[in-house]
C-alpha cells in the first residue's frame, strides 16, 4: 500500500503481478480441519481445505428451529439434547427429527407453512419420507415429502415453498371458523 503498486527503487510500475514463488509455497502447504477439535482428522492442501471445510461431516450443525433467535450450535448430540430442553424433537426409526411449524407472508397472502426437518445430513434424510395433513369439516390437505436436512435453513426451506402451504383462511376454516389460529 505504500508503494502505490510501483517499485520503491526506480519508481517503475508494477502493474497487476502476482507472486508466483508465493503461490508455489501456498500449494505446498497442508493444514488441518479447522474443526480438528470436533474430530476431524484430514490435512488438506491449501487450496482445497475451505471446500472441505464448507462440506465437512464435523461441520457443527446450528439450531434449526424455525423462528428461534437461537444461537447454538454442535454436534448432533449436543443439539437434540438443546431441542429437547427447548424445542420440539421426536425419534422415529431411531432417528431424531424436528416439526417446524410457521406464519409467513407470501407476496401480501399471509400463510403457514409445516415441514420436518431431518437431525443429521442431506444424503441421510433422503431415507425417509413423511406425510402432513390438516382438515376438519370434511375437509383435509396433505403434504407427502422428504424431510429437509438441518444443514438447510428454514429460510431457505421456507422460501423453496418444500412443505405444507396453508393460507391462512384456509387455516381458519380448519381450526374452527372463530378466528382462532392453528
Amino acid at each position: 500500500n505504500k508503494v502505490h503498486n510501483c517499485c520503491p527503487s526506480c519508481r517503475y510500475d508494477l502493474g497487476n503481478i502476482r507472486c508466483l514463488a508465493l503461490e508455489r509455497f501456498a500449494e505446498s502447504l497442508e493444514l488441518p480441519c479447522k474443526y480438528h477439535s470436533l474430530g476431524c482428522h484430514e490435512i488438506l492442501p491449501y487450496y482445497s481445505k475451505l471446500k472441505h471445510e464448507q462440506h465437512c461431516r464435523f461441520h457443527p450443525y446450528n439450531c434449526p428451529y424455525a423462528g428461534s433467535d437461537c444461537s447454538i450450535t454442535g454436534d448432533i448430540p449436543t443439539l437434540i439434547a438443546h431441542l429437547k430442553d427447548d424445542h420440539k424433537v421426536f425419534k422415529c426409526f431411531g432417528k431424531q427429527f424436528c416439526l417446524h411449524f410457521e406464519a409467513f407472508q407470501i407476496g401480501m397472502a399471509p400463510v403457514y407453512m409445516a415441514f420436518l426437518r431431518f437431525m443429521g445430513d442431506d444424503s441421510e434424510a433422503k431415507k425417509f419420507s413423511y406425510c402432513l395433513e390438516v382438515g376438519a369439516n370434511c375437509r383435509k390437505l396433505t403434504w407427502q415429502g422428504i424431510p429437509r436436512s438441518i444443514r438447510d435453513s428454514h429460510r431457505k426451506v421456507r422460501d423453496s415453498q418444500d412443505g405444507l402451504v396453508i393460507q391462512r383462511n384456509l387455516a381458519l376454516y380448519f381450526s374452527g371458523g372463530d378466528r382462532q389460529e392453528l
